[in-house]
């Protein structure tokens, strides 16, 4: 019998690794990974191995491979559809690039990425089966908006969805071998010293409440998480941070910035909705609510992303600039801050 060991989520898709059992008898990996695998169809696997998701020893395989004892068996899958009713609506998206195999949109503030408990409707994927109606495929429901990666419903800016299941499969292997770019604008309380760095610990689920992500800089709990800043503006009390995503895990940028104690403005999960620096003169307090009042959200920006197209392999790039609450914000600190000096 094959070990698997356990594998790692990261952004919408799962890792397995398997090493084969000395007395295993050779057997075709598709039939191997559909018994292994809990609720995988062989389809599934097909267009997994199909893609170039399926390892063996670090090659990709067919899948009419027949494992071997000691083959070493990775396996990328994008995540499996969620059971519920996805049911198109005409709302409004920006659409920043589309062909036969991907889109590209810039999300709104305030728009849930998928359909969950809670939210089922009003989503971008609800915006995207209307978007894709008449498409043949979408009509008979075969096919769904294909997530690789998500951006939290107060979050704006650049995402890529998969129209097809080849699609969807390779542009998950590239998250999953961090070959994406993906670049961020946050705005954040006080200056991170040194002014350029890694942000590194795990991320998991709190002890205290499961709503909400901690770090676990022992690595005890959680999943590797690697975020690169840059300060690329100082307002004294607050800055404007560049970050570049090495992994995705849910709210990385907004939990690994309130760890090193400078959360995200506005961020009201993480703290950064409270006056966290400057004085306490009733003017400066009254220019942070108002602040806060146009930014009613936390500062954070998916700005630019990048990526190679999944049929052509020409390599992508797509950048947004800010969005109008989040320039304003700025401005008025630059604004501010500069009337001091």
């Amino acid at each position: 019998m094959a070990e698997e060991e356990p594998g790692e989520q990261q952004e919408l898709f799962e890792h397995y690794r398997f090493k084969i059992d000395p007395g295993q008898s050779l057997l075709r990996i598709d039939k191997f990974l559909f018994t292994r695998i809990e609720n995988v169809s062989r389809t599934r696997i097909q267009n997994a191995a199909s893609a170039g998701n399926i390892l063996v020893n670090d090659n990709p395989v067919k899948p009419n491979y027949r494992v071997k004892p000691n083959d070493i068996v990775q396996v990328v899958l994008p995540d499996p559809p969620r059971e519920i009713e996805l049911i198109p609506e005409n709302i409004p998206i920006n659409i920043v690039y589309e062909d036969d195999d991907v889109i590209v949109v810039n999300k709104e503030p305030g728009m849930v990425v998928h359909p969950a408990y809670g939210n089922y409707t009003g989503t971008l994927v609800n915006a995207l089966m209307w978007h894709f109606k008449d498409l043949p495929l979408f009509q008979t429901g075969e096919l769904r908006p294909g997530l690789v990666h998500r951006i939290d419903k107060d979050t704006s800016g650049i995402l890529v969805i998969a129209k097809n299941e080849l699609a969807l499969n390779r542009l998950s292997k590239q998250f999953y071998d961090h070959t994406t770019d993906r670049k961020y604008i946050a705005l954040v309380w006080g200056i991170p010293e040194p002014h350029e760095g890694t942000i590194s610990g795990n991320v998991g689920r709190s002890i205290r409440d499961r709503k909400i992500m901690q770090v676990f800089p022992d690595g005890s709990r959680g999943k590797t998480a690697i975020t690169h800043y840059r300060v690329i503006e100082d307002f004294s009390y607050v800055s404007v941070v560049e970050c570049k995503l090495e992994t995705g895990r849910t709210h990385q940028i907004r939990v690994h910035f309130n760890h090193i104690r400078h959360p995200l403005f506005n961020d009201e999960v993480y703290g950064g909705d409270k006056i966290l620096k400057g004085t306490t003169f009733s003017k400066y307090q009254q220019f942070v609510r108002n602040c806060f009042a146009i930014l009613p959200r936390q500062a954070l920006h998916a700005k630019s992303l990048a990526f190679d197209h999944p049929v052509s392999h020409e390599r992508l790039s797509f950048d947004s600039g800010l969005p109008h609450d989040m320039k304003q914000a700025i401005d008025k600190w630059r604004s501010y801050t500069s009337g001091r000096e």
